[in-house]
């Protein structure tokens, strides 16, 4: 009777070694359709696995990639990129381990997932990149740029024909997302209701970004928009905000976060997170990972210096960091209602402090400069912004950070319009130059 028994459970034992470790990702098809595969491939290259293999998947928009890690455990990583909103379903349902979203998770989501932690904590929110929501046009159309407010009146089917806009190109033709789309629900809460509008019935709904695309570079009479990464040919009009400047989705205002349509890459991990998943997202925000996110045409976290050109209508100090400074690629924005830094600025306070010490400007290279909205209150938006800057010293601080200045240049040099809790946001910002 014994011997029987050792061998079943032995049979058990060797059956559970042969069971691959299994890691299953769901959500945003911006995320998981290049970008995700990418950093999967990444993190097993650097724990060095071998016989890395990646397939499609029984149904579209979806990966399965297996390898063997160092110890020759067989590995296998499920990634279904069907929209944001099903990533956070998958969660709740105990389908996934991951969720990746091209938008932030909403209050009620949220709710429905407390019995798998706060998902809005740092640990459980991470940034794993930025994006651009672009704006795309067939490459011969004229248009140079629109306003959000245009585009609300495009999207809503108020302004039908292109001839309303200047151009002499007949009927537009809309081109959107599908509603589990992170890339949708980024253009709808930036766009569409902020002037009470909802999408044209007309509208032709895509899952993919990239088929999209596609379809408004063959079509002269298009408008859509997509991911920054899947433009592939298509042109990119400049979108301005209220009072803001017409921007395009460059690199720097997308890092910068000054672009309007600008949107941030999350992952999103239970509590008790698998420590797969919490490794892949350890990886996703190493340079290394950051390196892909790049290479996958998104942008990177990675701090940068730039110059800015100086021009007249800077105010003095402004014009005076312009022509011996440089600025950082970076903003630090804070929780709305709040002045505490949001989770990607604390994260960002360990990088802009890293980029410091590696580039020998510890003590007294920085100034943080504070920036928001207008205030009833003579002097009080410059106060506030001052206190805002106040406090990414305080965390900078922390970090082995001895700031040379700290100003507060009130409502003054807007990126976005004020009429607007979200344009407000965007304006209440830190910017980080050095010497």
């Amino acid at each position: 009777m014994l011997r029987p028994l050792l061998s079943l459970l032995l049979l058990l034992t060797l059956s559970a070694q042969a069971e691959p470790a299994h890691l299953r990702i769901q959500g945003s098809n911006t995320i998981g359709a290049a970008l995700l595969p990418a950093l999967v491939q990444g993190q097993l290259w650097a724990q060095q696995a071998t016989d890395i293999q990646q397939v499609p998947g029984a149904v579209a928009n979806e990966t399965v990639i297996t390898a063997r890690d160092a110890q020759g455990q067989a590995l296998r990583i499920d990634v279904a990129a069907h929209g944001s909103s099903t990533g956070f379903t998958a969660l709740g349902r105990g389908e996934a381990d991951l969720a990746a979203a091209s938008r932030p998770i909403t209050e009620a989501e949220a709710v429905r997932l407390k019995a798998l932690g706060d998902l809005r904590v740092a640990s459980a929110e991470q940034v794993i990149g930025l994006d651009g929501v672009a704006v795309i046009v067939h490459p011969d159309n004229p248009l140079p740029q629109l306003t959000t407010t245009q585009l609300a009146q495009i999207f809503s089917g108020q302004v039908q024909r292109w001839e309303q806009l200047g151009v002499a190109a007949g009927a537009i033709h809309l081109y959107a997302r599908d509603d589990r789309s992170g890339t949708f629900e980024t253009f709808k809460a930036l766009v569409l209701d902020p002037h009470q509008a909802t999408l044209d019935a007309h509208a032709q709904r895509f899952e993919s970004s990239e088929a999209l695309a596609a379809q408004v570079s063959s079509d002269r009479q298009a408008i859509g928009f997509s991911s920054l990464a899947a433009v592939h040919g298509a042109k990119v009009l400049a979108v301005a905000e209220g009072e803001g400047p017409a921007m395009l989705p460059d690199r720097p205002l997308v890092a910068s976060e000054d672009y309007p349509l600008s949107r941030r890459l999350y992952f999103y991990l239970p509590a008790n997170a698998k420590p797969q998943a919490r490794a892949l997202a350890d990886f996703a925000q190493s340079p290394a990972g950051q390196a892909i996110v790049a290479a996958q045409g998104f942008v990177s976290q990675q701090v940068q210096a730039q110059p800015v050109p100086a021009q007249a209508g800077m105010p003095p100090r402004y014009r005076s960091l312009a022509q011996q400074a440089q600025r950082l690629s970076v903003n630090f924005r804070f929780q709305e209602g709040s002045a505490s830094l949001d989770n990607k600025a604390l994260r960002d306070v360990q990088r802009v402090a890293e980029y410091l010490r590696q580039a020998g400007k510890l003590q007294s290279k920085a100034v943080l400069v504070g920036f928001g909205d207008p205030k009833e209150t003579p002097g009080r938006a410059a106060l506030l912004s001052r206190l805002r800057a106040q406090a990414v010293r305080r965390e900078l601080a922390r970090d082995g950070v001895e700031v040379l200045e700290v100003t507060g240049m009130g409502d003054e040099l807007p990126v976005a319009g004020n009429d607007l809790e979200q344009g407000r946001l965007r304006n209440r910002r830190v910017e980080v130059w050095v010497y």
